[in-house]
């Protein structure tokens, strides 16, 4: 069973939120990183198919969100030029 939208944007704001702790910053705001949280849980299922990683339920989903996040926000950072 699928999660409904709803559940999409729980999940993308807890991968959001958990890949700004993981990347030692405060995220990019809440809207971008519920954004980061969405699109990284589909490049994180996807890099998991590649690895050949099942996931299942809510805790495998957000562990696929959450990699794909952290993946996405440490390009962004990369890619985003920082203000001192």
């Amino acid at each position: 069973m699928y999660p409904s939208l709803l559940g999409w944007v729980i999940i993308g704001l807890l991968a959001g939120w958990l890949s700004g702790v993981v990347t030692r910053g405060g995220g990019f705001g809440i809207i971008a990183d519920v954004c980061l949280g969405l699109i990284g849980g589909v490049i994180g299922g996807w890099v998991f198919g590649l690895l050949g990683i099942h996931f299942y339920g809510l805790v495998g989903s957000l562990a696929a969100a959450t990699v794909g996040a952290v993946l996405l926000v440490c390009v962004a950072r990369v890619l985003t030029p920082r203000h001192w």
